[in-house]
């Protein structure tokens, strides 16, 4: 799919006379998002043109015609939840409603760079840190990849489940530049899950020499945990997966 066929999919959200708020994008996309709206008269808001959202001194600093705000920087870890978060406070200003610090400061987001730190696999990661994310395409892996290295340094290592209609080489290429390696799990249940071999072939192609298979993320969580106990291992590659992961681990 191209940009502009992934933009015409999502734009299907916009709704007749309905106003939509939208984030920064490619210009194929923009252009997809802006003909649609235009059809349905739907008016937009659209980022660097009616709101405006930046990082300043470790604050977050929102923009729009009715004034300025200066905020925490959102609960979520990433600099991309910076622009999410500009997102949902130019939601807010449009419908006239909400307290802005607490939308920014208290928000919570299941498998999107997700501490687990209670539950069985928690408990079986002992000292290492546990995370999670759901994020499956290039861009997730670019900002993945930009907020772990905002993080303080410990051994990154993967535990990576992914579909096969997914680029998996896009999604690796810039967390293998962190990561120690990899251990590869197939999607329980999942009949469109990439086998584990497949993606521990994908993590080798992407530049880790450490790439392995093990039955499940549980199995995968207690081999690194013995390994590398001050490790930082991250379950990703999937919502599937995580989904799973949440599920079980309660």
């Amino acid at each position: 799919e191209t940009l502009a066929e992934i933009a015409g999919e999502k734009a299907g959200i916009i709704k007749r006379g309905v106003p939509c708020i939208v984030g920064p994008q490619e210009e194929a996309a923009a252009r997809v998002i802006e003909a649609r709206a235009a059809r349905l008269g739907a008016p937009l808001h659209i980022h660097g043109q009616h709101w405006h959202v930046s990082e300043e001194r470790e604050r977050m600093v929102f923009q729009d015609e009715s004034g300025l705000l200066d905020l925490p920087l959102p609960n979520l870890i990433g600099a991309h939840q910076v622009a999410n978060a500009g997102a949902a406070l130019a939601t807010l200003r449009v419908l006239g409603t909400g307290d802005a610090e607490a939308a920014v400061s208290r928000a919570e987001w299941p498998a999107r760079l997700q501490r687990l730190r209670h539950g069985p696999l928690a408990e079986a990661a002992g000292s290492a840190e546990l995370w999670l994310d759901g994020g499956h395409n290039p861009a997730a892996g670019l900002a993945l990849a930009e907020a772990l290295g905002r993080l303080p340094p410990r051994p990154l290592w993967l535990v990576c489940g992914m579909l096969n209609t997914k680029d998996i080489g896009g999604f690796l290429a810039p967390l293998a530049v962190l990561a120690e390696g990899l251990v590869a799990v197939s999607i329980p249940g999942e009949a469109a899950t990439l086998p584990a071999g497949a993606t521990a072939e994908a993590g080798r192609r992407a530049g880790l020499a450490a790439a392995e298979e093990a039955p499940d993320v549980a199995a995968a969580v207690a081999r690194l945990a013995a390994r590398a106990p001050g490790a930082r291992i991250l379950i990703c590659g999937s919502l599937y997966l995580a989904g799973r992961v949440l599920r079980e681990n309660g």
